[in-house]
């Protein structure tokens, strides 16, 4: 038996003892992890409670039965469920000693916080478009963007978002995973899981290049369709049309800059390397924080959906009212 035989075998032996990863990236406190357990956990509630509210105002306020507020209603649906794949993992760890994750857990959190962050990305991409339609060509407004159309591209951008990370999962998981098994990360994401393979990790460059040019190209279609949006907005001879006009833009700017500011500084920057608590705290900024100010955004900058949680608050008070 030659030497790189024996190796091989010596390989293919020890990728079957790794069955589950061990995360490294969140904070070492004996004892206090209560700090940010409890944290954590409020942000996470009010992250859940404020994208249904906002999601049922929209659905229960007939004035709100337009594309616009249909995208934001799809797009804090979707919210509930990005923070969902990674933060009940992340508050089970604080709480626990065994601070790990199958292989297959890896996975799915993995392709379903990517899939969804995907689909986010592709609503606010046709969010975008949706406003620079209705800015730039308000009177065509009606007939393009029909209840059919809008019903389309919001399936069509939950859809594709899940298919898009589908061939890459795939491939993640005929990878022999053979030790070390920590995931220097607060979850599970493509570069640190791809690290630990017993194979040529070179596939990691063409995966952050695929990365980064879905990213660049979402971002340059939202930021073209804004500077001709804030352009119109600006010849607008009134200043009360052009403070209109932008506070219907406001808070899907915001929410744009949270979303993909964030997630530009995690994926790319390429063969950088940032210190370890830096990491951690990019990756807390869009898988938590981002999450917790958009439904604050959309709530606070926007006049109509104030109104229309109001009644639903309402309502709500009607009910269990009734109910007692």
């Amino acid at each position: 038996m030659t030497i790189k035989a024996a190796e091989t075998m010596v390989r293919s032996n020890q990728t079957s003892m790794v069955t589950e990863f061990f995360f490294s990236g969140l904070p070492e406190l004996e004892d206090g992890n209560l700090l940010f357990f409890i944290p954590l956990l409020v942000i996470y509630i009010f992250i859940i409670i404020g994208n249904l509210i906002v999601f049922f105002a929209v659905r229960m306020d007939t004035h709100l039965h337009n594309p616009m507020y249909n995208f934001i209603s799809i797009f804090s649906f979707l919210e509930i469920w990005y923070t969902t794949a990674t933060i009940p993992k992340m508050l089970s760890n604080l709480v626990s000693k065994k601070r790990t994750i199958s292989i297959t857990g890896c996975l799915l959190q993995m392709y379903f916080f990517h899939s969804l962050g995907n689909s986010e990305g592709i609503l606010l991409t046709t969010m975008a478009i949706d406003r620079y339609v209705a800015i730039c060509n308000p009177l065509r407004y009606p007939t393009i963007m029909t209840p059919r159309l809008c019903t389309q591209l919001s399936i069509g951008s939950c859809i594709f978002g899940f298919l898009l990370l589908l061939p890459e999962i795939v491939w993640i998981s005929t990878l022999p995973f053979c030790g070390p098994n920590q995931i220097h990360q607060i979850f599970c994401d493509f570069e640190p899981v791809l690290c630990l393979a017993c194979t040529d990790t070179s596939m990691i460059l063409i995966e952050d290049v695929i990365h980064a040019i879905a990213i660049i190209f979402s971002v340059l279609i939202i930021a073209l369709s804004y500077i001709r949006i804030i352009t119109v907005i600006l010849r607008i001879p009134s200043a009360e049309g052009r403070q209109k006009a932008f506070s219907t833009c406001a808070s899907h700017l915001g929410v744009f800059l949270m979303f993909y500011g964030s997630v530009s500084l995690m994926y790319l920057r390429f063969s950088a390397t940032f210190p370890p608590i830096l990491d951690t705290i990019i990756a807390l900024m869009f898988a938590v924080l981002a999450p917790f100010f958009n439904p604050i955004i959309y709530s606070l900058r926007n006049k109509d959906m104030k109104i229309a949680i109001k009644k639903l608050l309402c309502l709500q008070k009607v009910f269990y009212a009734s109910a007692s």
